[in-house]
């Protein structure tokens, strides 16, 4: 433990977070929306994993796995050291040190080994397991507006207000529209347009409108180039021609073509 910052959520403090690795194995890495987790096995027995390494990589955190021995990076916060031939080492880097590791019992019987403080977190819809007709039910019992039922983790995960005004404007809804009054096909539509966004901004890296929002290898996400209709106030719409508009939104901004996106009508 090089950094007592980066296992602040570990109420137990960094000895007992180090203690309790002790003599165990990590499993295979696993996501939840922002969160990735480890589940944590007993050495030597086939015994299901009670407890995860939880991880919250913040804006400049990492998880990199280096060759035993290999120069300390500058922000190194934890480092994993293992018994098993392969020499490697896993550390967690993090400059900013908003990100951080604990360690939480996972859901009973759950395959995934689910930390319990992110269950209620649902699914990404690039994960194969997200329903899609589960969440057209979900949306319609909800009765809130769309914008905010995407940025609602419980609903849906991955989706930032970023990607939530892309897909909206590839959808061509706006954000107020009901969900109540969605309609399956329409919750399809912009399912796939949520999906693209996602898969068209993973390919490019992500959006870094950060210097130190990078991946793995150091390099800046080029999404924010391919951007339609988020930060392009008075720009002109690439559909119709109309300018985009920004409005305040539950302290963000949502960005908008008041042509292609019109605002639903208010009744009563």
């Amino acid at each position: 433990m090089l950094h007592p910052r980066a296992v602040r959520r570990h109420p137990a403090g960094p000895e007992d977070f180090a203690a309790r690795l002790t003599a165990h194995r990590l499993g295979p890495a696993r996501r939840r929306g922002k969160y990735l987790w480890l589940p944590v096995e007993p050495l030597g027995t086939d015994a299901a994993p009670e407890f995860a390494v939880l991880a919250h990589l913040g804006m400049s955190g990492q998880l990199l796995v280096q060759p035993q021995g290999s120069p300390d990076e500058k922000h190194l916060r934890i480092r994993f050291r293992f018994t098993d031939p392969a020499g490697t080492e896993l550390r967690f880097v993090d400059q900013r040190t908003f990100g951080g590791l604990s360690l939480h019992p996972v859901v009973p019987g759950d395959p995934e080994a689910l930390p319990e403080i992110i269950a209620h977190i649902a699914r990404d819809p690039v994960d194969p397991a997200f329903d899609d007709d589960a969440f057209h039910a979900a949306l319609r019992r909800k009765r809130t507006t769309i914008k905010r039922a995407l940025l609602d983790q419980s609903l849906i995960s991955g989706v930032g207000n970023i990607y939530a005004d892309e897909a909206l404007w590839r959808t061509r809804l706006h954000y107020d529209r009901p969900t109540a009054g969605l309609t399956r096909p329409r919750t399809a539509e912009l399912l796939t347009h949520i999906r693209e966004v996602l898969n068209e901004a993973l390919a490019a890296g992500g959006t870094s409108f950060d210097s130190l929002y990078v991946n793995v290898n150091g390099q800046s996400g080029y999404f924010d180039r391919s951007l339609d209709a988020y930060g392009r106030e008075d720009e002109p719409c690439r559909r119709c021609g109309t300018p985009i508009r920004r409005r305040p939104w539950m302290n963000r901004s949502s960005y908008f073509c008041p042509r292609c996106q019109r605002p639903p009508r208010v009744t009563g």
